[in-house]
């Protein structure tokens, strides 16, 4: 347990926070204005935009890529896969802190004015502190709308939720523009996916994890809205929450057209495929035996900038 003397000491050195410029490459709106916005059910204030924030999850660390606030990372942590190429040059000269969530004093040694998180599990006593903990220490916290701790501040899970969530990082990084750029384009992706149509009579089983009982995509959550966006079916559109727990004997009753695999670092896809190719029953799935599975990466399965490349990435390989 890490004693009370530490943190002081730490929090001495957290009230001597500037909002200088990092000198990155970002285009800025050039506003010096406060920041102000609703999240969670906080209020999160600055007296300027971020310049030294940190990103502790993947999803964060997209939002802020996506908006080109790279030059206003003081460092980063946590990647579920990969990052996205168009983002990988820009990222690479951001400082890494853990492969997972950083210890909380390597991060208040840097001295961040934001911290910003794709899940509230960031910001609790095993992990980097409360968020008021850290307001105590001058450090203001962002969390997904998508991931607030309490099921009430949680935002509906749709695409103009999404737009909402990039909205906010130009906000809190003086980038509103970029920001609104950036939802003008995922807008315009959208109205295109949906003239193509490819999932169009075709019965989706989206896949996360677990292969006793699996894990797959409910009628809430960013599978749905990715087949949805492509004209598809989810096979577990009955299931509540935006990811379910089934068994094998309804997937077996499903008999979905298509599998989407999820890939990530704690559960890859070439281990469910080579799984459901070997079972005796499975490997009869009419997804199984014509072949049919689209690998995804976790990070464009959950609702953020990144969701609408795993719609293009699903409607491309459905029109195949």
């Amino acid at each position: 347990m890490r004693t009370l003397k530490k943190w002081t000491a730490l929090a001495g050195a957290a009230t001597l926070l500037t909002l200088s410029a990092c000198g990155g490459q970002d285009a800025a709106d050039d506003s010096d204005a406060a920041v102000r916005l609703e999240n969670c059910g906080r209020t999160v204030t600055l007296s300027a935009p971020a310049s030294a924030a940190i990103t502790v999850n993947q999803g964060a660390t997209e939002s802020a890529l996506a908006i080109g606030a790279q030059g206003r990372l003081t460092a980063t942590a946590y990647l579920d896969d990969e990052i996205a190429p168009r983002w990988a040059d820009a990222y690479s000269k951001i400082e890494v802190l853990s492969p997972k969530y950083p210890d909380r004093e390597v991060v208040l040694e840097r001295r961040p004015d934001l911290v910003a998180a794709s899940y509230s599990s960031a910001f609790d006593d095993k992990e980097l502190g409360t968020r008021q903990e850290l307001a105590d220490l001058g450090i203001a916290t962002y969390v997904s709308p998508f991931g607030c701790e309490e099921k009430a501040d949680r935002a509906a899970t749709s695409w103009d939720s999404v737009a909402q969530e990039t909205s906010d990082y130009g906000v809190l990084f003086g980038l509103e523009k970029q920001a609104a750029d950036v939802n003008d384009a995922m807008r315009r992706t959208l109205a295109d996916l949906k003239t193509k149509n490819a999932g169009a009579g075709k019965s989706i089983m989206w896949w996360d994890a677990k292969t006793d009982s699996p894990s797959v995509g409910g009628r809430s959550g960013g599978p749905q809205l990715v087949m949805d966006a492509v004209g598809a079916t989810n096979a577990f559109g009955h299931l509540d929450g935006n990811w379910a727990t089934t068994g094998w004997e309804d997937v077996l009753k499903a008999d979905p057209d298509v599998i989407v695999l999820i890939d990530a670092s704690a559960h890859s896809a070439d281990v469910k495929r080579k799984y459901i190719e070997s079972d005796p029953a499975l490997k009869d799935l009419t997804a199984v035996k014509n072949g049919a599975f689209v690998v995804i990466p976790f990070s464009e399965s959950t609702p953020g900038a990144r969701m609408i490349d795993g719609a293009v990435r699903l409607s491309d390989a459905l029109a195949k």
